[in-house]
């Protein structure tokens, strides 16, 4: 990337708050470039920062193609009829940041798309907001429905070009399930958040389409003798709060919520997928299936899921983290040994006498 995008970020950065309410601007900031050391302050040479760098870190999503799969669903002009999910999802994002009370100056959301969770905000809770994703295609058709002043920015997850101790708050719904590197990309929201800062958080998790990956599976055993994986793998509940303590946030709350959506096939469950910009971009993915396998597949979802009126359920498992980066002012565990009293004399504690007296 020119040093003259950078300095065009940097001065966007340092004039937000001149901004009218409700504006929208707009930075163009290339995903795919190599390695950098990162820096205090807007980081200034191109580079995969942390999420590159951990060791062993595992490459299994070809993300070049999830961008082309993201901008192709953009392009489609019935496009908002397969935001359904990411809309529910980003409501309970966003309800999440209501419950905290306080106002946010300044925050960002990870691979927002369309700006699914900012629509659900006001501007007494997010006085400005930064929205990042990977399709350019999805940011053009970001919604105008906010009155937050937003600034979309083409960037990958993967790489957060802000500076450090930008973010009062950072934001991101059913993106981060696409990562290479979670336990780094968490790092990098870590970096960019201000001390006190909080990030809440929405990914599927490990039980997700369960109902499709076992139908695939059992059809293509049976008519070709064995199977790939056509469902990406997810993270599991137990590994995500040893993800987020381990990225440095405190004060975890990690709980979640199952949304199941009825179709009335598997071929629609696929079509929807698609359209979603949800389908899986694994190295290891199968370029195709056959017919014969397709048609296996539906019988054996209806047979084993349907429901009494002919529709088949897909179980969606959201994931919701929320992470404080710490601060001197935050509540502090007492010390081991302070207590005054046990648990085991918590029964002979008698209860205070309710009963009024004459």
């Amino acid at each position: 990337m020119s040093s003259r995008l950078w300095r065009r970020l940097q001065q966007e950065l340092n004039q937000a708050s001149a901004a009218s309410p409700g504006s929208w601007t707009w930075t163009w900031i290339s995903s795919s470039s190599s390695c950098c050391r990162p820096r205090a302050g807007l980081r200034s040479e191109p580079c995969r920062g942390l999420s590159g760098s951990s060791r062993g870190t595992m490459n299994v999503f070809n993300r070049e193609m999830k961008k082309r799969q993201k901008n192709w669903a953009a392009s489609l002009q019935d496009g908002h009829q397969y935001d359904y999910l990411r809309d529910e999802v980003g409501g309970r994002v966003a309800d999440r940041v209501y419950d905290i009370a306080r106002t946010f100056p300044l925050a960002l959301d990870i691979g927002g798309g369309k700006s699914h969770i900012a629509e659900h905000l006001s501007k007494d809770v997010v006085e400005r907001l930064f929205l990042t994703d990977i399709s350019e295609s999805t940011l053009v058709r970001a919604r105008r429905q906010t009155e937050i002043p937003t600034h979309c920015i083409l960037a990958d997850e993967e790489f957060l070009p802000f500076k450090e101790n930008t973010f009062d708050l950072v934001m991101s719904s059913l993106s981060l399930h696409w990562i290479n590197d979670l336990p780094g990309a968490l790092r990098q929201i870590h970096q960019v958040l201000k001390p006190d800062g909080v990030f809440i958080g929405a990914m599927v998790g490990g039980e997700t389409l369960y109902e499709l990956r076992c139908s695939l599976q059992l059809a293509e055993t049976e008519r070709e003798g064995g199977f790939s994986p056509h469902v990406s793998p997810y993270t599991a509940v137990t590994d995500l709060g040893n993800l987020l303590g381990q990225a440095g946030f405190n004060m975890l709350t990690v709980d979640i919520d199952d949304v199941q959506v009825h179709y009335p096939g598997i071929i629609e469950v696929m079509t929807d997928l698609q359209g979603m910009g949800e389908s899986n971009c694994a190295w290891n993915r199968r370029s195709m299936l056959h017919r014969d396998t397709i048609l296996a597949a539906a019988a054996i979802y209806k047979e084993m899921y349907g429901n009494e009126d002919g529709s088949v359920p897909a179980t969606f498992e959201i994931l919701y983290m929320i992470g404080w980066k710490p601060h001197e002012s935050q509540a502090k565990p007492a010390k081991r040994g302070s207590a005054t009293a046990s648990f085991g004399e918590l029964s002979k504690i008698s209860r205070p006498n309710n009963t009024d007296k004459s």
